[in-house]
């Protein structure tokens, strides 16, 4: 089963639970000192074009924000190499990080680096926007806030932005732009920016409009063509503005068939974790044991003669084919091409998608025939290859096509198509706010639109819980129903016991907070803390006065399985 995992709770609008007798004479107070809300922008960023939003500092717990009255001391402390980056407010609970850099890893560009502050409080990724700087460009990029801001709203909603399942989109409303947000190059370094190494930072990169077609259908296209245009692999880190689009009119293409481009009601189905590996005479078609649900529903969806699927960016591919689109007149043509990685020998070339047709015919005198078409592989066999070919994928078997001449000693190529390890490719680089513990390929829960408790001046939200273990079901399938429901009581737990120390706590610095539980018949306890280090006394003794009760419920009913639960906190102002 796949790992592909809802929020345990969706509700139209967040509630708001308040403390008894949290009136808040000083909330009001607070709020008097909040910078104007923009309600053309519906933020702090004011629509006034040569107006900039107020710059923050953050001191134990406690907000300052300043106006910005010198653009000229701004740009110079925004190109200093020696000062840190400047914080500006978008919204309530909402911030970017603004720096000038020049990145040494992509030929030395000069971009502004826009990170977001924030949007994991509402169970989103944090952005990461590197946009090449343009001659003589001082004023910092209002679109890029203005668009953090637009993401916030959304997942205010419930709508988050597309995380860690590829490539995907967004628009931005600009004249010629759009985002698409791609995750292959998170673990390298841009810059030493805070807090980077404990949570996932989205790399997003503004496109052409005449390339969001294929943002829409096939972002993996579109992240490589990149790459080869800027001789990055596999995509270059930063976006370049108003340059000329890489795709343009659709044209004759094998995805026209594939996908629709008109509507984009369908699209090719995608597997998370599928990698197509091509070498001399062999090709490696592999698909993650964890991710057997969405071959399925792919077959399920596919008609009696064509099985097709997109694959993933490939980590251990040295070079990785790429579709380029040309004008020639009237005509619009796309060719193959490989990029790779500067100066390696290229063994492993990755490609983006499978396309198996099955109505190769006998009279061919062919077994099968295996061809590369744009940055995909096409694969045709005879109808009976095929069933034999569901049938395995069905039952979870691997399977192998030689392609060539009918009777031929040995194959000219052959297809492998097998089932390999599980697909951890996700939570890379996270950490437990506890004790710096890694998440790396830890399944996650992401919580949207959840119940805030209200303290006097700010407020706790849950927002994730990571699934350390679950004996339950030792394949990584478990029912959501439990899951959800032993979550929800240890969430409700911790926040009833830390809501009247919310000040407390965000005045000592300690606003991420993660709970671990571990509940077993024989064991049952739990860890609290936050900045790497466990929770004070009186934070502890607090919680055990909530927590040890459902804690010990949950162990009477789990018969002999081992759960290990981690959740996520953030306290926010009100």
């Amino acid at each position: 089963m796949s790992w592909d995992l809802k929020p345990p709770y969706r509700k139209s609008g967040s509630k708001r639970i308040p403390t008894p007798g949290s009136s808040a004479p000083s909330t009001s107070v607070k709020k008097q000192n909040l910078p104007r809300l923009d309600p053309n922008t519906e933020s702090y960023v004011p629509q006034d074009p040569n107006a900039l939003p107020p710059t923050v500092t953050i001191h134990k717990g406690q907000v300052s924000y300043h106006a910005v009255t010198d653009e000229n001391l701004l740009y110079k402390t925004l190109k200093n190499e020696c000062e840190p980056p400047i914080m500006f407010a978008i919204n309530r609970n909402l911030y970017a990080y603004v720096k000038i850099v020049t990145l040494n890893c992509c030929v030395n560009k000069t971009c502004w680096n826009v990170t977001s502050k924030g949007l994991d409080c509402v169970g989103q990724d944090e952005v990461i926007l590197l946009i090449e700087a343009l001659p003589d460009e001082t004023r910092v990029p209002k679109d890029l806030l203005l668009f953090i801001n637009q993401l916030h709203l959304e997942a205010m909603k419930g709508r988050k932005f597309p995380g860690f399942s590829g490539a995907r989109r967004i628009l931005i409303h600009s004249a010629n732009i759009a985002v698409l947000a791609e995750n292959y190059i998170t673990s390298r370094p841009i810059l030493n920016w805070p807090s980077s190494s404990q949570k996932i930072h989205l790399t997003l990169l503004i496109i052409h409009r005449w390339e969001t077609p294929w943002a829409k259908v096939f972002p993996l296209r579109l992240v490589l063509r990149l790459g080869a245009e800027y001789r990055y692999y596999p995509c270059p880190l930063f976006s370049v503005r108003f340059r000329d689009a890489l795709y343009f009119e659709i044209g004759h293409t094998v995805m026209k068939v594939l996908a629709d481009f008109r509507n984009f009601a369908y699209t090719l189905p995608s597997v998370r974790g599928l990698t197509i590996h091509l070498r001399n005479r062999m090709t490696d078609v592999m698909f993650p044991r964890n991710r057997y649900d969405q071959v399925i529903k792919g077959l399920n969806n596919s008609n009696d003669h064509v099985l097709a699927y997109a694959s993933n960016f490939s980590i251990a591919a040295d070079s990785h084919l790429v579709c380029i689109q040309t004008n020639t007149g009237d005509e619009s043509t796309y060719q193959t091409q490989a990029i790779s990685i500067n100066n390696n020998q290229r063994t492993i070339t990755g490609t983006s998608f499978i396309v198996i047709n099955g109505a190769l015919k006998s009279s061919m005198g062919l077994s099968a025939k295996s061809s590369i078409v744009e940055d995909g592989l096409m694969v045709e066999i005879m109808p009976e290859k095929m069933e034999a070919l569901k049938a395995a994928l069905k039952n979870m078997q691997d399977f192998s096509i030689g392609c060539g001449r009918q009777g031929a000693p040995e194959p000219d190529e052959t297809v492998n198509i097998k089932w390999v390890d599980n697909d951890v490719q996700f939570n890379l680089g996270v950490k437990s706010p506890i004790d710096r513990q890694p998440m790396d390929g830890i399944p996650s829960i992401r919580v949207h639109n959840g119940i805030d408790y209200k303290g006097t001046s700010r407020f706790i939200r849950w927002t994730e819980v990571f699934i350390i273990n679950s004996d339950d079901h030792p394949n990584g399938v478990y029912d959501p129903v439990d899951i959800n429901k032993l979550s929800g009581n240890i969430a409700k737990a911790t926040c009833t016991a830390l809501v009247k120390l919310l000040d407390l706590l965000a005045n000592a610095g300690l606003t991420k907070l993660g709970v671990r539980t571990t509940i077993h018949p024989d064991n049952v306890g739990y860890e609290a803390g936050s900045e790497g280090m466990k929770l004070p006394p009186i934070y502890m003794k607090s919680l055990d006065n909530e927590l040890i009760q459902v804690l010990h419920k949950a162990a009477q009913s789990s018969q002999d399985t081992h759960t290990v639960l981690e959740l996520i906190f953030y306290i926010l102002d009100d």
